[in-house]
Order: structure tokens, then sequence, then C-alpha cells
């Protein structure tokens, strides 16, 4: 059993044996906060990604006319965008903003004005790496938010799992089966260069990065069992964090960097727990929502949320556990599956997969109001197993 366990959780997430469903938009509930927006551009181009990036965010409503907000978008250089935003006939803000292409600037412009009109960070112009299958094989891809300015990073022929991006955006770990065995690679994206960092005797897997760069929290069952250690950014200068007879898998940074978020099997089934990174007891978190509580991902925007996978029925929802007040909630109502749920820069929103018997397509989950909007393309293929880089 426990041998299962580790393949399911340290390494990839098996696929259900359920049958092929379609995979559409998912509206829990309406929100009563949800803004009434007008978006204009004098490029097409621009209009359209501008209404794609707003229709996927939980807060807004697009409107034709008529609508609290009119948001207009004008090209202003090669990689420049104006966003100008009005209420009432009035101008209320007008800001020019610079982006490392014009769609870029977009993207960046579209957040400034989430902000200006509901008080939210914006997370439009993040980055996402995930992983692809568009030539029939597993490889790592990275795109901004919505696939534009798509890149495949790595040719390893053989099973990708896990990408986690630096702090800093230069660089992303994954753990890979190109030697048959899984073992910790690194992508540098300036140099384009792939290399080894962690490679001991046993599996290597579930490589993450602490909020500052400098450490990476990682699982290796080199010592006999699946275990928590934390090392320098180059996985080195080892600590191994637990010690005991059960599985342990996803480890992830609390946001101060100051504990360590993973999964146990210890309770006899798959469940969340944190211990200190220098060391320490390990604390189980009652989410008491689920058996099967795994892949969490700590917000960044707000430390008091974790989502993780829950399994719910015969299959898998997201779901969020509130550590102030101790709750926990199923976000999702994915048809099958809706797995690896990583947190957006907002605290609000999340990416997740929705697997379905052969396919995996990225989606957007308010986790307020439900709704959910799908992300990776049709055309793409199948994607899954996403990590976000707030903007």
């Amino acid at each position: 059993m426990r041998n299962a366990f580790c393949l399911l959780f340290g390494l990839v997430l098996a696929t259900a044996a359920i049958a092929q469903r379609d995979i559409g938009i998912v509206d829990v509930k309406g929100d009563a906060n949800v803004m009434g927006i007008t978006v204009t551009s004098s490029s097409a181009e621009l209009q359209n990604l501008a209404m794609q990036a707003f229709n996927a965010h939980g807060r807004y409503k697009l409107y034709a006319s008529g609508a609290s907000y009119s948001i207009n978008f004008a090209p202003a250089g090669a990689t420049s965008v104006t966003v100008t935003i009005a209420r009432g006939g009035s101008t209320t803000h007008t800001q020019t903003v610079s982006g490392t292409s014009l769609r870029n600037a977009l993207l960046r412009a579209a957040d400034v004005a989430v902000t200006k009109t509901s008080g939210l960070r914006g997370w439009f112009a993040g980055k996402l790496a995930f992983v692809g299958e568009r030539t029939g094989k597993t490889e790592i891809y990275t795109s901004d938010l919505f696939f534009g300015e798509l890149v495949k990073w790595s040719s390893d022929g053989k099973q990708v799992i896990g990408p986690r991006w630096s702090p800093d955006g230069s660089k992303i770990v994954y753990t890979s089966y190109r030697t048959s065995f899984p073992d910790i690679y690194q992508i540098e994206f300036a140099s384009r260069r792939i290399s080894l960092l962690a490679s001991f005797k046993g599996t290597n897997s579930g490589g993450r990065f602490s909020p500052d760069g400098s450490r990476l929290a990682m699982v290796l069952s080199g010592e006999g069992n699946p275990e928590v250690y934390v090392g320098n950014a180059s996985a080195r200068q080892l600590k191994r964090l637990t010690n005991n007879q059960s599985v342990e898998a996803s480890p992830t940074f609390s946001p101060d960097g100051g504990r360590i978020l993973y999964v146990s099997d210890a309770a006899g089934g798959p469940q969340l727990y944190t211990i200190p990174v220098g060391g320490g007891s390990a604390t189980r978190l009652a989410t008491n929502i689920s058996k099967y509580c795994a892949e969490p991902d700590w917000s960044a925007a707000d430390p008091s949320k974790i989502v993780f996978t829950a399994g719910v029925g015969r299959g898998y929802q997201s779901a969020v556990f509130d550590t102030k007040s101790g709750t926990s909630k199923i976000i999702t109502k994915a048809p099958t599956d809706a797995i690896e749920p990583v947190w957006l820069a907002d605290g609000r929103h999340i990416i997740c997969t929705y697997r379905a018997a052969n396919t995996k397509v990225l989606y957007i989950v308010d986790t307020e109001s439900g709704k959910a909007t799908r992300l990776s393309p049709a055309a793409f293929g199948n994607a899954g197993n996403a990590s976000y880089l707030a903007p």
C-alpha cells in the first residue's frame, strides 16, 4: 500500500480508470459582487486578449455597453499599452504600461485595471510552467497565462512531472525519468542549460524552492522510506526533516519560509502536515473533509489559505483549507477529477487540472464563486501539472 502511495504522490498522480466525459465550463453560483465592465481597443488582437483575461476572472462580467466601468486599451508602441478607465462617462485613471512584448504589456495593463477597479491584485501577466503532451510525450513548457509565447524546454523523451518556478523566474526544477529513475533536474532559461540537481540512491522528486529562492525542499528515499529534506538551492547541504515508517510527498514552503507543508500517510492515508524548516515535530492539519488529502499549495497572497486535492466519492476535487477557522470546502465540481491545484497571485483564484480518462486540461477556478474557465486550448492537447509565477 505504501509503495502505491509513493508512486501516486511522490512521483505522479495515476490516471483514474473512468469513462471519457466532456469537460466544460462549471459555474457553481453567482457572486453578488460581480462587476460589470466594457472592454474596448482599436486593436482586435488586444481586445480579444483583454476579453479572454477578464472572462476568466470571477470578479468581472463583460457587457457590450452600459457597464459600471469602461476600460480601453490602446497600443502605445511596440511593447507598451495605455489603459484608460472610465466610470459614468468620466475618466478615473489613465496609465501607459510597458512589457516584454505588446501582448505582455496588455496583460500588465489589464492587471492595473483590476487593481484600480476592484482593489484586488492582478494575475493576468503571470507565467505558467506545465507538462504538455503536444509531441506525444510529456515535456516541460512555459507560456504566459493564456498560452501565448509558448516555449518547449525539455526533450527528455521520458516521463517528466512537477515543474516549479524559482521565485525570480530565472529557472525551474522538475522531476524526470530520463535515466528510467526519477531524478530532480533544473532548467536555466537564460542559457537553456538543463542540469542534474539530485540523483541520489532511490527516488528523487518533489523539488520546490523556498520563497526567497535560497533553499530547495524535496523528497528522497535513499535512506529507506521517502522522506522530506531541505537543502540549498543546488540541492546540497541536505537536512532530513522527517524520519518515520510512513511515506512523505509534495513538500512546499509556507509563505514566510519557516515551515514545510507536505503529505504523509502516517495516519493511514494521505493527509496534510507541517514541520519547521529547521527541524522539529510535525503537526497534522485537521482538514476534516476527506480521507485523501494531497498536492497542497500554500497561498502567498493569503497565508491562511491552503489549496489541495481531496478524494470525493470515486474521484478527486480541489479544496481549500482555512487555517484561521480550521474549516475546509470543496471548490470545484469537475465532471471527473480536478487535481494539482496551485494559487494565482490574488489568493482567490487557482489553476488546476481537469482530468478525464484520456484528457488533461488546465482550468482557472474562482474559489469564491466556483466559476471555472478553460485555460489550455483544445488544439494544444493534454496539459497539466501547472506552476504559476506571479507578475
